[in-house]
């Protein structure tokens, strides 16, 4: 099983961008589909995007679209979720994980992973 590990959150202001990796050190993330998810102060943890194992699918939950892009870096073995037009309401501790089922809205929003959760990187956005 992959040990994940999540790098690239810090503090924006609103309508800022930040670039978020998951990599993996021992194996290959090709084989998987990989997920990302957030969690905030108080609430729940809930999915965000994923990217299917083998051509590309992708999902994103209706509150990222279109300022959130989910890809994968095949020469790095990671996974990065580009985050444009920065909200106040996306801060959040962010996770990846690879995902127990397929890249749909069922597939992330279950929230079942494979493994364990990582420590995420935390995700701040305030003016």
């Amino acid at each position: 099983q992959a040990q994940l590990v999540e790098s690239g959150g810090g503090l924006v202001h609103p309508g800022g961008s930040l670039r978020l990796s998951c990599a993996a050190s021992e194996s290959t993330l090709d084989y998987y589909a990989i997920g990302w998810f957030r969690q905030a102060p108080g609430k729940e943890r809930e999915g965000v995007s994923c990217i299917s194992s083998s051509d590309g699918v992708t999902y994103y939950t209706d509150s990222v679209k279109g300022r959130f892009t989910i890809s994968r870096d095949n020469g790095k073995n990671a996974v990065t979720l580009q985050m444009n037009s920065l909200k106040p309401e996306d801060t959040a501790v962010y996770y990846c994980a690879t995902l127990l089922y397929y890249c749909t809205a069922y597939g992330i929003h279950s929230l079942k992973i494979r493994g364990d959760w990582g420590q995420g990187t935390q995700v701040t956005v305030s003016s």
